[in-house]
């Protein structure tokens, strides 16, 4: 865990940087002429790269217990991006939804260590 002075911890889980990492790259994807390059001029090898990605966060997010739709979307975008239009599309929509579940995984987290405790009198 990192502590933050002022604000208590955040917990930095495997799967909280992957999605960091894999929303950030989906937006850099998603960038019209920027994205575009980079994808054609790999030979649209980035796309395998972001499904194995993907993939690896899914079978994190799985195990933490924590959100996946992030991980189902990105290799739904992977599997569709090499269409023009959709694909930047869904790149954008596909990292803001990564960035905004990795920014929520701490708050799931904290829900699910709440114990209830019930006292009969």
């Amino acid at each position: 865990m990192l502590k933050e002075e002022g604000k208590g911890e955040v917990e930095l889980s495997t799967s909280r940087v992957l999605k960091w990492v894999s929303g950030g790259l989906e937006i850099l994807l998603g960038i019209p002429l920027i994205g575009a390059g980079i994808v054609m001029g790999f030979w649209y090898l980035p796309l395998l790269v972001m499904l194995g990605l993907h993939i690896a966060t899914l079978v994190i997010s799985s195990k933490e217990g924590v959100g996946k739709s992030g991980s189902i979307l990105g290799i739904v975008t992977s599997c569709l991006a090499w269409i023009p239009f959709l694909g930047m599309t869904m790149h954008i929509i596909t990292g803001i939804l990564l960035m905004v579940d990795a920014g929520s995984s701490n708050r799931q987290a904290d829900n699910r260590d709440i114990n209830v405790t019930v006292h009969k009198d």
